[in-house]
């Protein structure tokens, strides 16, 4: 794997109320889960980092449209960074506001082994229903299967199933689609049928049960790598386990 090849996190919770907490619970989780991270700079507009001595009151004060502004490590040669937005419900599922926690992070070695820890602590931090940690390849392969074509529908690569647009998912605890790391809350576990022992013997072999009682399941040992036919046919299985996600259940 090259330096160049980033992790991708996103998780969905619901909208900020206000100056609302959980959006520094959210780094704080992200913190703890990585050992010696630490964000406390933000980006300046020609592209330099700038400390901030007082890192959560500055993202309390800064709290502005849902979301938060991006901070980072301020390492330019490993850089780590995480921001926060709000999705209209007009664009969300079941009509709602969401509240999106994104972090992008070198994947390497140390990154990759507590990467499970990192979606749990942003995550649980944002009360979030769901979210995923991707390598940036595979999320764009995954991002096709519901990217609208000049056409309108759904162009999916690799024999992917079509997913539905986020504003056709019926109800905010549905994920939208898969990934290789997935946060599932008690609420999302419970709408998509997970766990079944006699189905999921094999996610769970791979999967952490988190405080809140949701769960971190992992799709396969390595970083999903879709040029892996063990890879492709893992993820394919995982959306033919559960059809609610994407919305394609019938019901």
């Amino acid at each position: 794997m090259t330096k160049k090849e980033r992790l991708a996190f996103i998780v969905y919770a619901p909208a900020l109320a206000g100056k609302d907490r959980r959006a520094i619970d959210s780094v704080h989780g992200m913190e703890k889960a990585l050992p010696g991270l630490r964000l406390e700079w933000q980006i300046s507009k020609s592209g330099r980092p700038i400390a901030l001595p007082q890192r959560d009151a500055w993202i309390m004060d800064n709290i502005d449209d849902g979301g938060f502004p991006l901070v980072c490590n301020g390492d330019e040669n490993y850089p780590v960074t995480v921001w926060g937005r709000e999705n209209s419900g007009l664009f969300s599922a079941g009509g709602q506001d969401q509240f999106e926690v994104h972090a992008k992070l070198p994947l390497d070695g140390p990154v990759i082994a507590s990467a499970a820890a990192v979606l749990e602590g942003v995550a649980e931090g944002a009360r979030a229903q769901w979210g995923r940690a991707t390598p940036y390849a595979a999320a764009v392969d995954i991002a096709y299967q519901t990217a609208p074509t000049p056409e309108g529908p759904p162009s999916p690569r690799r024999g992917l199933p079509a997913l539905k647009l986020f504003k056709h998912i019926r109800a905010p605890e549905i994920p939208y689609y898969l990934g290789w790391l997935n946060y599932w809350s008690a609420a999302t576990a419970k709408a998509i049928g997970f766990p079944d022992p006699a189905r999921d013997a094999d996610l769970l072999s791979r999967s952490r049960r988190t405080a809140s009682g949701g769960w971190v399941v992992q799709l396969t040992d390595a970083p999903l790598d879709l040029d892996d036919p063990a890879h492709l046919d893992a993820l394919l299985r995982a959306y033919e386990r559960f059809p609610e996600i994407g919305g394609r259940s019938p019901g």
